[in-house]
């Protein structure tokens, strides 16, 4: 999951207005792009208005996908018994903070209680920054006794290239994506989690299991293998629609949100952006201009001081040496492809 926030697909630094899709009393706001036209601008604000059912504004919004298209299975290796955890000890505010999402998700019908599991394991708190408590799932039992679903993700250059040297750019992410996915119901108490009010197992696909992006990606590529590489690309539960024009992006927009509600697959608003002309990719800055690196990532090696103590020094070296590792591997694995390359074009 930590690796998932890191390649989170955003919009880059630029000024966006803040739209709100309810009636009065309702607060459903979304995100556009202020670099579009006034025409454009309205244009899609009725278009956002039009198909405000595709987002999900909170769990109740969200019916998930048909198990017709894809439900998660959770077969298990050979010769792997079942593990059962005990409770684990945790300060009595956090157990307050858990037993708050706990409730959350048993209401929207995320969870049913269960007895009697051969899978039992423990809830791992982790703190978020508005100092709520992020509700994960000790899977690495389960995950070792399950064997690996080959299915790829698409490959982040391709992904970034792909992007690059659009105009345009909407920036989407599903909401609590993983949620979206119905388990197996011969695999349901294979989830099962201990909490001190009772044990209960997901009848939604949890984050934390082993093949649960493998899952996810197959979902998407089942419902959108003819937009994609074409008018979006897609990295598991985030979506990148691009184009050339303003005209074209409303098209392009209307299309995918046709497909989202005739699948019912839900996005969340306040991760949402529309209408951009860059934004942040895996690492990399994309636009109009092409690829640039993404500041951030290069952050920490601008700011390094210089080292003053022979421990620095040691440091600062055991660093170099293991980039060094790391391009003397790389030209390794490269250097059969450039021999290749030069034979077949001898001028280059």
């Amino acid at each position: 999951m930590v690796e998932h926030e890191e390649k989170q697909i955003l919009p880059h630094k630029e000024p966006v207005e803040v739209v709100s899709l309810g009636e009065e009393n309702e607060q459903k706001e979304i995100k556009i792009g202020t670099c579009i036209t006034a025409e454009t601008r309205k244009t899609l604000i009725e278009l956002l208005q039009e198909f405000k059912d595709v987002f999900a504004w909170s769990y109740q919004d969200m019916p998930g996908l048909g198990t017709d298209i894809v439900v998660h299975k959770l077969p298990i290796k050979e010769n792997c018994k079942p593990v059962q955890q005990k409770l684990r000890r945790m300060r009595p505010d956090v157990l307050l903070k858990i037993k708050e999402e706990v409730k959350k998700q048993f209401d929207a019908d995320f969870l049913q209680v269960v007895k009697y599991s051969e899978w039992v394991t423990n809830i791992v708190p982790v703190p978020k920054k508005d100092g709520k408590v992020r509700m994960c799932v000790d899977y690495r039992d389960l995950n070792k006794a399950s064997p690996k679903d080959n299915f790829p993700l698409p490959h982040i250059d391709t992904l970034v290239d792909n992007t690059a040297k659009q105009s345009f750019l909407s920036f989407m992410d599903g909401f609590s994506g993983y949620n979206q996915i119905r388990m197996h119901p011969n695999d349901m108490d294979k989830t099962t989690f201990v909490t001190p009010w009772g044990t209960f197992c997901y009848k939604v696909m949890p984050f934390g299991l082993k093949n649960a992006g493998a899952t996810y990606q197959r979902a998407m590529v089942t419902l959108f293998h003819d937009m994609m590489h074409k008018e979006i690309e897609v990295y598991v539960d985030d979506m990148i629609a691009k184009s050339r024009t303003e005209e074209e992006h409303v098209e392009v927009l209307r299309k995918l949100f046709l497909r989202l509600r005739k699948f019912q697959l839900k996005l969340n608003p306040a991760k949402c952006t529309f209408g951009v002309t860059s934004g942040k990719l895996l690492g990399f800055i994309v636009s109009e201009k092409g690829i640039e690196v993404d500041p951030d990532k290069v952050k920490a090696i601008q700011d390094l001081l210089p080292p003053r103590t022979p421990k620095e020094v040691r440091g600062f070296l055991g660093r170099l040496n293991y980039i060094a590792r790391f391009i003397s591997q790389l030209t390794e694995k490269c250097d059969p492809i450039f021999r290749l390359l030069k034979k077949h074009n001898p001028g280059h």
